[in-house]
C-alpha cells in the first residue's frame, strides 16, 4: 500500500467515524433547532439556535416547567416550543391570566408582567397522556389555550442549550 493510499484510507475512516458519531448524536441524543417566533420571550428569542435533548423523555418523565419541543397537533410537519404548565390528571384553570393547577396559583417568574394577558379558561382536567403547554409571552402565544393539550407521543425533546447567538448562550430554564 502506498503512502498516499494509506493517507486517503485513514482520512476516509476518520470521516466515516465522524459522520456516524454525528448521526448518532442527532438521531438519538441532541438535535439542533431554530426558534421561529417570539412566543417564548424572554427566555428564547426569534431565530435563537438551540440543542434539544431527545433522550430526556425516552428515559425520563416530562415535568411541569420543562420547555419542550413537540409536533404541532394539527400539522405534524411543524414543531412548536412551549413550557409545560400542567401534567396528565392535573386540574387546570386560568382566571384572567392567572394560572391555577390543582387549586394553587402557579408562580411563573419566567413570565414578565409586560407579557401577561387576561385570557381565561374554565376549570378542566388534563387528559391522561396529555400535557397543557403555554408560551412565556402569553399575550401573543398560540398554545394549548388555542389547540388543546399536547399528546405525549408528539413531544420529542426538551430544550437544553442555546448555542447562538453568542450573547444568548446558556442552559434553557
Amino acid at each position: 500500500m502506498t503512502r498516499r493510499s494509506s493517507g486517503i484510507s485513514s482520512w476516509l475512516r476518520d470521516l466515516v467515524i465522524s459522520v456516524s458519531v454525528s448521526a448518532f448524536i442527532i438521531i438519538f441524543l441532541y438535535q439542533p433547532v431554530r426558534v421561529e417566533g417570539t412566543s417564548m420571550l424572554p427566555v428564547l428569542e426569534d431565530q435563537d439556535r438551540l440543542f434539544v435533548n431527545k433522550l430526556a423523555y425516552r428515559v425520563g418523565e416530562v415535568h411541569r416547567g420543562d420547555v419542550v419541543v413537540f409536533l404541532y397537533p394539527h400539522d405534524h410537519q411543524k414543531s412548536y416550543i412551549k413550557r409545560v404548565i400542567a401534567l396528565p390528571g392535573d386540574d387546570l384553570k386560568i382566571d384572567h391570566g392567572r394560572v391555577f393547577v390543582n387549586g394553587r396559583e402557579l408562580v411563573e417568574r419566567y413570565v414578565p408582567p409586560r407579557f401577561e394577558d387576561g385570557r381565561s379558561l374554565p376549570e378542566s382536567i388534563v387528559p391522561d397522556h396529555e400535557y397543557f403547554v403555554m408560551g412565556d409571552h402569553r399575550s401573543i402565544s398560540s398554545d394549548s389555550r388555542d389547540f388543546g393539550p399536547v399528546d405525549r407521543d408528539l413531544i420529542y425533546g426538551k430544550a437544553a442549550f442555546v448555542y447562538w447567538p453568542m450573547e444568548q448562550v446558556g442552559v434553557v430554564h
